[in-house]
Formats: structure tokens, C-alpha cells, sequence
């Protein structure tokens, strides 16, 4: 099976035991990895109990994932999406937050992976969506494990939004 890296690690695919194939839609079902190597720009996996095409075809669109426990630690000021997103969106000396962080976008760009800080937070608030970038002097304080990112926002941005 051949699929695209998603990753800022894939040096780490080739060492699988196993991982979790799914989609946004599936629960998550574990499978074992008998093989994994990085061949032209994406990840052949040779999955346990998948020996011809036709089984191969029943994967087609799957996604495979690592359990969050087996995740890599990063360094300050790189995030998993995972972590940013469902994180409150807090304006300075706000009695309430903004909105809540449903997904995260890049510019598309290879590098973009790695550099966080050109990152866009889309964030859901009062029944409309605003883009926030994911810029240090944006967002002061990251703290995923409180699901909260405080935000000094520039002025005109939430009119740039409507």
C-alpha cells in the first residue's frame, strides 16, 4: 500500500509495529505493519492480513495513525493540529472566549509543516468562522494541555474576517 506522508517525521513510518487505519468518519481499527519504507516521496506499508489487490482496494482512502501515546515530543512552539484544535480562542481582558479552534491551515507550502508561524487557526465564532494566524505576536500564550490560546489581535482583523 502506497500512501502520502503527513508527517514531519517519517523516518519514524519505517519502524512500525503496527498502527490504526481510519477515516474521519470510522472508529480507528488496529493492524499490524510486517513492512514500511519511504519510496519516492511517500510510505509503502505491507499491512498483516492484506495479501492481494482486492484486500488492498478495501483501504483506499483510509488514513494511518499512530496512537497519540506513541507521538514524538516537540520543542517549544511546535504543536500537534490535534492539540490546537478545540482550543478556546481568548481576547486579553475578555470575561468570555472568542470562539474555539476547529481546524488549522497552512499555505500549502512543503515547509509549511515545520514552521507553525505560518499557520491560520479557523476558529468558530458567534455562528461565523474567523482565520487567525498562528503568529507569536498574535498569539501570546499556547496552552494546549488547557485548551486555551490567548490572542492580542490587530487591530481590524475580526472586520477583515466579515
Amino acid at each position: 500500500m502506497a500512501a502520502e506522508i503527513l508527517t514531519d517525521f517519517p523516518e519514524r513510518l519505517t519502524t512500525l509495529g503496527e498502527a490504526w487505519l481510519a477515516t474521519e468518519r470510522s472508529a480507528p481499527r488496529r493492524i499490524g505493519v510486517l513492512s514500511s519504507r519511504i519510496h519516492l516521496g511517500q510510505a509503502i506499508f505491507q499491512f498483516a492480513g492484506i495479501d492481494t489487490i482486492s484486500d488492498a482496494e478495501g483501504l483506499r482512502g483510509l488514513e494511518v495513525q499512530i496512537p497519540l501515546d506513541d507521538r514524538i515530543s516537540l520543542g517549544p512552539g511546535h504543536y500537534y493540529i490535534t492539540d490546537l484544535v478545540g482550543c478556546q480562542i481568548w481576547q486579553q481582558e475578555a470575561a468570555a472566549p472568542l470562539g474555539v479552534v476547529e481546524d488549522v491551515q497552512g499555505t500549502g507550502a512543503e515547509q509549511d509543516r515545520a514552521h507553525p508561524e505560518s499557520w491560520v487557526l479557523v476558529v468558530t465564532a458567534a455562528g461565523r468562522e474567523l482565520l487567525i494566524p498562528l503568529a507569536a505576536e498574535i498569539c501570546t500564550r499556547i496552552d494546549t494541555a488547557g485548551k486555551r490560546i490567548d490572542v492580542c489581535l490587530p487591530e481590524g482583523l475580526l472586520e477583515l474576517n466579515d
